[in-house]
């Protein structure tokens, strides 16, 4: 079974190669999400309307994909520039145009929210009627096809992480379960991803909470259980379609930027019992965006304001799994210092994990890091632990990625944490109080992890990674400086 969902992929890339409308995966991917968007919501519509005898659809009279995309084999389909003009001149603007209110349903929303970005960029009609009749034969109301989507899901997601900078919406699957299992959601919770992509996280919180499903109001519960933020069209797409096919009628998943709101405006209301992110980083914010932050948190780089608003969008007692870059960890400039002194201060901070510094190849092997912290009370002692690649693998890669057991090391140092001294005299393992990582000034280089990669990077990483270690040792010099001075003044 696995092997025809994989096909499935396939079938339809290998159609779209032919097409000299699409370039590059990309595209491509775009060109599927939409399309298969429809055919899911299409086939939760037909569910809905058994249900509900009041149902009315927000889609279109003509627009619903069994009224166009369905072949009936009598002659009547469209095809070729028939269906082009239909896509594109009928379909797709009255898709965009669909009137939303403030009352209107989340179910329903979506839509609109899904076909804002959306793109047709087949240029040939008779290979998109091939591709809108693969897509045809997933019988998404059928249990044993929305079980096939996974697979499907974790197909195209492959895709995503070579097809240039769609990678960053990609996190390995491994990676978020083990977050997800760590922080224990339970079903009357409310689990939030504020830059979701295409919502892996939101479906590992989700994976865990169906088991726990035993009366009418778990179900209600399980459907409320997760919130999203991504703001770039395509991965909102996935993540909206693959929460519908796990049995959530109401994606709460917001097409919008999460940094766009001045954080001390959040009400309890819109504060969260757990967050699991992987915020982008690398990236640099406007001067109109960092005004939304206090002025000693603000910073130009995308990951330091993800961290703003977590602590800010975080309930008493809440807890968090983020992942960030060793730029975060390591520096100590005013922005960076100030987000740690805050964080170290009035969160719990009790776990920091460093992963594999290829569990992101291909988009980039800059080392990262997973916090665990909690809205409990200021940290105590931090423990650090170095989780190194496995037995017989020199890195990560598309064919060879990190599985859920490699985390087993981590598992089961977890609850029965002791200190581990490599050979080297570097820490695998180590705690540290608050006092130790405040004189070091929140850099939390603290363990001698290495960072060194053997690999040969391409020019584009290089310089992601180069920035990051420059930063690093930028903070390294500052720090002698300032102590150099301290000794000047002494005398």
């Amino acid at each position: 079974m696995a092997t025809a969902n994989t096909q499935f992929v396939k079938r339809i890339q290998n159609i779209m190669r032919q097409d000299s409308g699409i370039n590059g995966d990309a595209q491509r991917i775009e060109q599927i999400s939409w399309m298969l968007f429809l055919k899911v919501y299409d086939d939760r519509e037909k569910v809905w309307e058994l249900t509900n005898d009041d149902y009315e659809s927000i889609i279109p009279a003509g627009m619903h994909w069994r009224e166009w995309a369905t072949d009936n084999k009598d002659g009547k389909a469209l095809t070729g520039d028939e269906l082009l003009d239909f896509v594109n001149n009928k379909l797709l603007p009255a898709l965009k145009n669909i009137t939303v209110t403030k009352d209107t349903p989340i179910s329903k929303a979506i839509v609109k929210d899904a076909f804002i970005d959306a793109n047709n960029y087949m240029k040939n009609g008779v290979l998109l009627r091939q591709v809108v009749n693969v897509i045809d034969e997933q019988d998404f109301t059928d249990p044993e096809d929305r079980h096939m989507f996974n697979d499907i899901y974790e197909g195209i997601l492959k895709q995503l992480q070579s097809a240039g900078n769609s990678g960053e919406f990609y996190t390995p699957r491994a990676l978020t379960d083990f977050i997800a299992e760590t922080l224990k959601p339970k079903l009357g919770e409310k689990m939030a991803d504020l830059a979701c992509g295409t919502g892996g996280f939101l479906t590992s919180t989700l994976n865990l909470l169906k088991p726990q499903i035993k009366t009418v109001e778990d179900q209600k519960k399980y459907n409320e259980a997760v919130f999203g933020i991504e703001k770039k069209g395509q991965p909102y797409i996935l993540a909206v379609t693959n929460l519908l096919l796990h049995d959530v009628d109401n994606p709460d998943i917001i097409h919008g930027n999460s940094l766009e709101k001045n954080i001390t405006e959040y009400t309890e209301k819109e504060k969260f019992d757990i967050i699991m992110m992987n915020p982008p980083f690398g990236g640099a914010e406007l001067d109109t965006i960092k005004k939304n932050f206090p002025t000693d948190l603000q910073s130009s780089e995308t990951a330091d304001l993800f961290m703003d608003l977590i602590m800010y969008r975080l309930k008493d007692n809440g807890r968090v799994g983020v992942i960030l870059p060793e730029g975060f960890m390591f520096s100590t400039d005013g922005a960076k210092r100030n987000i740690k002194q805050k964080l170290f201060n009035d969160f719990n901070v009790h776990t920091i994990i460093r992963l594999p510094t290829t569990i992101f190849s291909p988009y980039t092997t800059v080392a990262t890091n997973i916090i665990f912290f909690e809205k409990t009370h200021k940290t105590q002692k931090t423990w650090f632990y170095r989780l190194d690649m496995p037995d017989g693998y020199k890195h990560f890669s598309k064919t060879r990625p990190m599985k859920l057991e490699h985390f087993d090391p981590v598992r089961e140092w977890w609850n029965n944490r002791h200190e581990i001294q490599d050979e080297d005299g570097n820490y695998k393992s180590k705690a540290y109080s608050l006092e130790e990582i405040s004189k070091n000034d929140y850099d939390l280089d603290l363990c001698g992890f290495p960072t060194e990669t053997e690999e040969i990077l391409p020019p584009d990483e290089l310089m992601v990674k180069y920035k990051s270690e420059r930063e690093h040792l930028n903070a390294q010099i500052d720090k002698t400086l300032s102590t150099i001075k301290a000794l000047l003044a002494e005398d």
